[in-house]
């Protein structure tokens, strides 16, 4: 599979531009006297479906054929794909499939559905999914969009830091959180070609470090198990988005679970925004590498701002 170019994700972005959110960049003064730096957010938590998901989602389901389209579309995912996917399935008037984890939180369960994609729940392993995906695309005959693992879905994440780019120029920095990369890799790619000298990093929990470990042993090392509070990133890479990281990140740091709550609740008291704690990673980062980042220029995209409110992690 080969890596988008910068072009495939400047054509993504004028494709995708009509059903998307262009979400606005803030600052805030007081986390920047905190981190000793000065930061500009992209928040993705006010993009349509409330995360980035929508841009690669939308690029995917625009590019297929006719023919292809009147199949429908079908994934596995805990969440914030599933929604992206059902909505922008939904925009080019076809169908889609999503299969669930069980365990998937009930408001994400009821997004997904609520978007008009049928919900297909399954046990809560990697087989579980693919197993009951591999079962909906054989009956069904849907085109089976992966949620990080393919060249159109990485080009439209890269839309979100192309965005950042053109409002906010110079910076030192770009640091997104990592999952299953597709964010993190549609960075990388869009920085390095517009903004060489700018430094991509990656930010991952300790609770699921797979990605830091494979990038420290040169090796893809799968994600077995995670209790990280960050469900967003219980995702192991793919061959693709590792390759990417591999050429294209500066390098990964890893953040324990009370530095994302601490950065999590940072971002609501001072900025007023609603983040999940997937997205507050890349502020934990600096919160717990407070020296090396002193004095620099530095854009972090706040990936989603899905969560259950019943369920915050500081109560």
């Amino acid at each position: 599979m080969l890596h988008p170019k910068i072009d495939d994700i400047k054509v993504a972005h004028q494709r995708i531009k009509p059903h998307i959110h262009n979400t606005p960049v803030l600052t805030s003064q007081a986390i920047n006297g905190v981190c000793g730096s000065s930061l500009f957010f992209k928040c993705e938590n006010f993009q349509k479906v409330g995360a980035f998901k929508i841009r690669g989602a939308t690029n995917a389901v625009q590019l297929l054929s006719d023919d292809e389209a009147a199949k429908g579309v079908a994934t596995h995912s805990s969440g914030n794909h599933g929604a992206a996917l059902a909505l922008a399935a939904r925009t080019r008037g076809v169908k889609a499939w999503v299969v669930m984890p069980e365990n998937s939180s009930e408001i994400k369960k009821q997004a997904v559905a609520a978007y008009g994609a049928e919900v297909i729940l399954c046990e809560s392993t990697l087989e579980g999914r693919e197993l009951a995906l591999k079962k909906v695309v054989e009956s069904t005959g849907a085109n089976f969009i992966h949620p990080f693992n393919d060249s159109r879905i990485i080009a439209g994440q890269g839309t979100a830091a192309l965005e950042l780019l053109e409002e906010i120029p110079d910076l030192d920095v770009v640091l997104a959180p990592v999952g299953g990369g597709g964010l993190i890799s549609g960075t990388a790619l869009t920085v390095s070609a517009i903004s060489p000298k700018t430094k991509v990093i990656a930010a991952e929990p300790e609770e699921a470090d797979d990605a830091y470990r494979s990038f420290q042993q040169g090796t893809l090392i799968p994600l077995t198990h995670s209790n990280t509070i960050a469900d967003g990133l219980r995702t192991s890479l793919g061959d693709l988005t590792f390759d990417i990281i591999q050429s294209h990140v500066a390098e990964i740091i890893t953040v324990s679970e009370k530095k994302i709550i601490e950065a999590m609740r940072l971002i609501w008291e001072r900025m007023k925004i609603i983040v999940e704690p997937s997205a507050a990673v890349p502020l934990a980062v600096l919160l717990t590498e407070r020296e090396i980042f002193q004095g620099l220029r530095i854009g972090l995209i706040l990936s989603g701002g899905n969560l259950d409110l019943e369920k915050l992690p500081w109560n």
